[in-house]
């Protein structure tokens, strides 16, 4: 079955402009009408990542969003904001303080809706055919009628790329995102494999990606860098949606674990399989898009793996000109291999699992992934 996704051009964050480019990208896909009928309790689930304003493009702009909420309510539906932040509540800033910093509160007391924290936990069943037995998924997300995503379109330090898929696991209640970076270790297709099957339970019924701004370098928080690229990708399968936002980034699909992963499901396997409308994706395909210093050893030659860790793992480092040892790094990860010390933070790279929590996390942007002297080789 062909997937349609639509590309749509929007330079700024002005409102007006938003609306209108939002409105069009799924009036391409048939209008809101054809997904959000009158009555309908609709989970808007943006990328709050953590409480930075929008203007650095880790967390999805404010304007998409309120875009969003319009839209819904045209059709009926009733819309509210809710995530789970980063591994909240482990995270110092809770949900509230994270809503306000990121502009989300002041949409939500303007337009009249609620945010809530997907915090509290149901068991669910995993997708027939899955690897994974059960679940645990958060259960406003599993009870809400609808479920539109709205990710931001960011590079990752362990999953290349954040957009579709991995946006949804801000469903998965914060504590449990710990242990899933545990249990998964320095295995990112057994990590992108949990990250496909939480899509399918939650089947959004549209993702919008908001790419006005984009994410370049060591996303997906403060270490990265800002980039314009003047999109929205909007489209009802995640898969598809992410095949296209890689193909716009100019990163190859082979390098995205989640798009292995969803590959090795029969889900969306190539770009043959989904129809492209609105902006031709050859004239918006961007040439140099900086990815994170991790990607290149996870996907280099197999015989390197393994050998001397310390020399070819990617593995996190501090700026100690900006860590201002807050702890916050130590506090998230899973494996509990960073110690605040007096002048610097100590991290035992023998136990690291390279999952970048702690640069995910930093709110000074002063975590960094590097390459070991044989990665560097490799790249």
């Amino acid at each position: 079955m062909l997937q349609k996704v639509s590309i749509s051009k929007c330079n700024d964050y002005r409102f007006e402009d938003v609306y209108s480019s939002v409105k069009h990208s799924i009036d391409l896909l048939g209008g809101i009408g054809e997904y959000v009928k009158t009555g309908q309790r609709v989970l808007l689930k943006p990328n709050l990542l953590t409480g930075k304003h929008p203007d650095m493009a880790i967390t999805t702009h404010p304007s998409i969003v309120k875009a969003v909420i319009m839209l819904v309510r045209e059709a009926g539906g009733r819309p509210f904001i809710g995530d789970s932040p980063a591994a909240f509540p482990f995270a110092k800033e809770g949900m509230d303080k994270i809503a306000e910093i990121t502009g989300m509160r002041d949409v939500a007391d303007e337009m009249g809706v609620d945010i809530v924290d997907l915090s509290e936990a149901m068991a669910v069943r995993g997708p027939d055919g899955g690897i994974f037995k059960e679940h645990e998924i958060s259960k406003v997300a599993i009870n809400s009628d609808l479920v539109i995503n709205l990710p931001k379109l960011k590079t990752h330090s362990q999953m290349v790329l954040t957009s579709a898929v991995k946006n949804l696991f801000g469903c998965v209640p914060g504590a449990r995102k710990v242990q899933w970076h545990y249990k998964a270790g320095v295995d990112r297709i057994y990590f992108a494999r949990m990250l496909v099957e939480v899509s399918q339970i939650i089947n959004p019924v549209l993702t919008i990606v908001d790419g006005i701004i984009g994410l370049e370098g060591d996303g997906p928080g403060s270490a990265g860098t800002p980039r314009h690229i003047g999109l929205i990708v909007t489209g009802t399968d995640c898969s598809a949606v992410d095949l296209v936002v890689s193909r716009i980034a100019g990163v190859a699909e082979d390098q995205i674990p989640t798009i292995i992963a969803a590959r090795e499901k029969g889900i969306c396997k190539d770009l043959n399989e989904v129809v492209i409308l609105g902006e031709p994706i050859s004239k918006v395909t961007i040439r140099d898009f900086k990815l994170p210093a991790s990607v290149d050893l996870e996907f280099g030659p197999k015989v390197m793996r393994g050998i001397i860790k310390d020399s070819v793992m990617v593995k996190p480092i501090e700026d100690r000109d900006i860590c201002t040892l807050c702890g916050e790094c130590a506090e998230i990860c899973p494996t509990g291999v960073i110690t605040v010390g007096e002048k610097r933070l100590e991290i035992d790279y023998r136990r690291c699992i390279s999952c970048f929590c702690c640069i995910e996390i930093c709110p000074q942007g002063a975590m960094r992934s590097k390459k070991g002297l044989l990665a560097s080789l490799l790249s």
